[in-house]
């Protein structure tokens, strides 16, 4: 499937289900793989527009901003995202979007990052994908490393919420997971919406 039809299913997704914050991140993901970055940018910015609660999208909606040459709006939005992600004690979103600010030339705002027990309480799991609290998974969803990965930073509730929308993959796409392709395709859409890029997906791979 070429980037076109990826973009025109997560569109599909996104009239369907209005609401579903991880489908328009998906469809930021697949503009911004695009080169189409005005249209990533609003795209993230309506999944936080629906999950304010997402400091990833606040990252990704400035660079995309920052690379389709809306550096003032960039900034303005990352300043918000920093302040929102120390708040949330979501620390890699908020270190990133420190590296575009001062890319920006901009100045960092001077807020007390919390951590995510100051933030949710000792011993709370919280979803790297949604920035949410939730319950973590008794064991791996399947073997290997991105399974490990995935048991360790994604919660419960946020998997379960691809299995859902991993069905509606399926019956779109009209995917045969007995056919090695057809599987691909599914794993590829299931990394996208857990937030496994390319570049973690070849860390884990080895």
């Amino acid at each position: 499937m070429d980037i076109d039809q990826r973009i025109a299913q997560f569109e599909n997704m996104c009239r369907e289900d209005p609401d579903n914050d991880m489908a328009h991140f998906s469809l930021g993901g697949a503009f911004n793989q695009a080169g189409r970055f005005d249209e990533a940018a609003a795209s993230y910015q309506r999944c936080l527009e629906l999950n304010p609660a997402m400091s990833k999208a606040y990252q990704l909606a400035g660079a995309a901003l920052m690379a389709s040459g809306q550096t003032d709006q960039a900034a303005e939005l990352l300043k918000k995202g920093f302040v929102e992600a120390s708040s949330r004690g979501d620390l890699m979103p908020r270190n990133a979007m420190g590296e575009l600010l001062e890319q920006l030339g901009e100045e960092i705002p001077q807020v007390q990052a919390k951590t995510p027990e100051e933030v949710y309480g000792e011993g709370a799991f919280v979803c790297q994908r949604t920035g949410k609290p939730g319950s973590q998974m008794t064991r791996p969803p399947f073997r290997g490393p991105v399974g490990a990965w995935i048991q360790e930073h994604i919660s419960k509730q946020t998997f379960d919420a691809w299995i859902a929308q991993g069905t509606k993959v399926i019956n779109e796409l009209r995917l045969d997971l007995s056919r090695e392709e057809d599987a691909e395709m599914y794993d590829k859409h299931m990394r996208e919406y857990l937030g496994i890029d390319e570049a973690l997906f070849a860390e884990l791979k080895g």
